[in-house]
């Protein structure tokens, strides 16, 4: 596309914004007053991003880019950048107001991004994606799934045992489900007989039975990938109360490989969806939940809460405090997410770093 407004041979100082996509990324670049100098579109391959760093170089000296999507579509792009010394800032999606009335294109997008890194507005440093804790990211999203399928089987079992004949039914309902994952494993179905209505049930819960145990034993090999993993990674962190592998790698995705991005125990817990949201209004002051934020973190911060909750005397003492305050459970686990996520902030961002950050912002 022809640039907007012609090039200036005095302008010094330009940033940049990226819309991108699966196939294509459209970049525009605007000077220190916000005046578009051109949008351009590019391949989303390493040679495109190559030229769209060296096309917005082109208007002058690049301060900084707004990238949307650094997490997925641009995270190519924002290794590059990075690689190159080029500050990179994480641009939220343009708000659906504002989108109503500027209409909605890839160049309308990209100078929003622009804009938005220009001015500071609602944005964040992306992580990096080159480290262990990518590498941890990785293990942790197979697992994931491997986790999911095998509940998924696991109901579908059990689904079939309500509907099976009353003889098989008998025989299964009431086992244990390691137990009955094994009988099941072993049924020896007349293959002859596929017609039948009882053999149907006896192959289809041996097929979802041995599902069932190869992906028990793929989350058996990632676990043992992703203990001694996360355990190299946050020594610390494994080690705290109530702390697990499962939890402490969600916990260090959520924070990324440059935790110190994390430019307090506030901003980290508002990233978990930990931190109140004031809902005030005139003379009546209160907070309200928030349901933002990561919510994989969120359920880790839980699922520590909770075991400190059973098992930690100064929790349990706490909790029976509060209760005495009035509070119901589910407000004192709020009040609890809030405290671990600061616990959990001094345990993945050392103290001298986290002085660093706040000197830097001040």
């Amino acid at each position: 596309m022809t640039p907007i407004t012609p090039q200036d041979p005095t302008i010094t100082e330009v940033a940049g914004g990226v819309d991108t996509h699966q196939d294509t990324h459209t970049a525009a670049v605007i000077d220190q007053v916000g005046r578009v100098l051109g949008t351009e579109c590019f391949p989303a391959d390493p040679a495109g991003y190559a030229s769209l760093l060296a096309w917005m170089r082109s208007f002058g000296q690049l301060v900084r880019v707004g990238v949307e999507g650094t997490g997925a579509y641009g995270a190519g792009l924002a290794r590059l950048l990075l690689d190159e010394h080029v500050e990179v800032v994480e641009v939220d999606r343009p708000n659906r107001k504002t989108r109503r009335f500027q209409g909605k294109s890839d160049p309308i997008d990209a100078i929003a991004a622009a804009k938005a890194a220009l001015a500071g507005d609602r944005t964040g440093t992306p992580k990096q994606r080159d480290g262990r804790i990518e590498a941890l990211r990785n293990l942790r999203v197979a697992r994931r799934s491997a986790v999911d399928q095998r509940a998924d089987v696991q109901r579908q079992i059990k689904a079939l045992i309500v509907t099976a004949p009353d003889d098989l039914r008998e025989r299964l309902r009431g086992l244990p489900v390691k137990e009955l994952i094994t009988t099941c494993a072993g049924l020896q179905p007349e293959r002859t007989d596929v017609a039948s209505p009882a053999t149907a049930a006896k192959i289809a819960l041996r097929s979802l039975a041995r599902r069932h145990q190869q992906l028990t034993q793929e989350i058996s090999d990632l676990d043992e990938l992703l203990d001694p993993l996360v355990a190299a990674i946050n020594p610390d962190l494994i080690a705290a109360n109530g702390v697990g592998t499962d939890v402490a790698g969600q916990l260090l995705v959520t924070a990324g490989q440059n935790a110190d991005r994390l430019s307090s125990e506030a901003a980290f817990a508002m990233l978990c969806g930990a931190a109140p949201l004031p809902a005030s209004s005139g003379r009546t002051t209160r907070h309200r939940l928030n349901r933002g934020g990561d919510r994989q973190a969120n359920s880790a911060l839980y699922r520590i809460v909770l075991c400190r909750m059973r098992w930690d005397q100064r929790t349990r003492d706490y909790v029976a405090r509060r209760t005495k305050d009035g509070l119901s459970k589910k407000e004192i686990i709020r009040c609890l997410k809030r405290y671990v996520a600061r616990e959990v902030y001094r345990t993945l961002v050392p103290p001298a770093e986290a002085a660093n950050d706040l000197k830097s912002a001040a």
